[in-house]
């Protein structure tokens, strides 16, 4: 995953997960990569990753396209 930007972070899975579903949406691949701490699970984050060449579109999608 050497090649793969984060390019949105939040406490919530569903707005990950929601981030994720509008960039694949537009033909750009994203995971979502669960950082919580495991054994309480109460800190930490999701955060969505991209591969590198798509950084910038994943960018201006999530800024343009996406409110909370």
């Amino acid at each position: 995953m050497q090649n793969w930007v984060r390019v949105f972070e939040d406490q919530n899975q569903i707005r990950a997960e929601i981030v994720k579903g509008v960039l694949e949406e537009n033909g750009i691949p994203a995971v979502v990569l669960n950082k919580l701490e495991t054994v309480y699970k109460l800190f930490g984050t999701f955060e969505v990753l991209v591969p590198n060449g798509d950084v910038l579109s994943a960018m201006q999608l999530i800024q343009n396209e996406i409110t909370f």
